[in-house]
C-alpha cells in the first residue's frame, strides 16, 4: 500500500517540484496539494505532509500535523537553533517525526559538511549566499545551518570577525558573518570562505535548477516512514553523520 503524502506549499516553486516527485516515487502518492487557501482539515487523511511553505506559517502547520499523527518534512526556511529545540522537546514530550531539510540538494548538503569539516581549522569564516529575488526570508535557512554546524565543530572557539557591528559586514549567525544576495538570474549558490595566513580556502556550490532537489526530496520520502523524534539537515539520511561523526 502507498503512503499518502499532503504537499503543503504545493502552487509554489519547490512545492511543485515535490509534488512531482511524490507522484514519480515507487511507495508513494500524492493525497493532497494544499495552499493559503486551504482548508485546516484538508490533507488530515495523509500519512506524511510536507510543509515547504512561508516561514511565519510553517510552525503553527508543523504542529497540526504532529497533532493529527503525522509524519513530517519540512522544506521551509525559519527554523533556528531555538525553534528546533522546542520541537525536539516537543517529539521528545508527545512522540512522531520530523525530518528538518535547510537543502534538498545532495552537492549542497556534502558543501555544507566539508564546510564543517574546514571549520576548526581557520579563524576567519564568512559565508555568502544567493538566491532569485522572489526568496521571502534572508540569510537562507542552508546558510544559517552550515553556520551553526560550523561554530559546533569549532566547540565555542570565536570567529574572529572585525567590525561586526557594521551592517555592511553581513548578519552574525552563531558568530558567523553571513551575506544575502537577491538577483535575477541566480538559482542558488553558497559560497563559505575561510581565511588563514597567506591562504583562502572557499567551498562554493551552485544550483543551476531546480532538479538539484529530486534526489534530496525522494531520499527524504523514503526515510521518513521509519523516522523517530526530530532529524536536521539531509546528512543522517544520507548516512554522512557516520562518516563525518568525528569532524564535530
Amino acid at each position: 500500500m502507498s503512503v499518502r503524502v499532503a504537499v503543503s506549499g504545493a502552487s509554489g516553486r519547490l512545492g511543485s517540484l515535490v509534488c512531482e516527485v511524490v507522484e514519480q516515487t515507487a511507495g508513494f502518492e500524492l493525497d493532497a496539494r494544499l495552499s493559503s487557501a486551504s482548508s485546516p482539515e484538508d490533507g488530515a487523511g495523509a500519512e506524511v505532509l510536507v510543509d515547504v511553505s512561508h516561514p511565519e506559517a510553517s510552525p503553527e502547520i508543523v504542529e497540526r500535523a504532529l497533532a493529527r499523527g503525522q509524519r513530517v518534512i519540512v522544506g521551509t526556511s525559519g527554523w533556528s537553533a531555538e525553534r528546533l529545540a522546542g520541537l525536539e522537546t516537543r517529539l521528545a514530550e508527545h512522540g512522531g517525526a520530523v525530518l528538518v531539510v535547510p537543502n534538498f540538494s545532495l552537492g549542497s548538503v556534502l558543501g555544507t559538511a566539508l564546510a564543517r569539516i574546514a571549520g576548526p581549522f581557520f579563524d576567519a569564516v564568512e559565508i555568502v549566499e544567493a538566491h532569485h529575488p522572489h526568496k521571502v526570508d534572508s540569510p537562507s535557512g542552508t546558510a544559517v545551518r552550515t553556520a551553526e554546524l560550523i561554530a559546533e565543530a569549532r566547540d565555542g572557539r570565536a570567529v574572529d570577525a572585525p567590525f561586526a557591528e557594521q551592517p555592511a559586514r553581513g548578519e552574525l549567525v552563531a558568530g558567523i558573518p553571513v551575506h544575502s544576495l537577491r538577483l535575477a538570474g541566480v538559482v542558488a549558490k553558497q559560497e563559505v570562505r575561510f581565511g588563514g595566513p597567506g591562504e583562502v580556502l572557499t567551498v562554493t556550490h551552485d544550483t543551476h535548477s531546480n532538479d538539484a532537489y529530486r534526489a534530496g526530496i525522494a531520499a527524504a520520502l523514503r526515510f521518513i516512514p521509519e523516522a523517530t523524534g526530530l532529524t536536521v539537515g539531509l546528512d543522517g539520511v544520507l548516512g554522512l553523520d557516520r562518516v563525518l561523526g568525528g569532524a564535530a
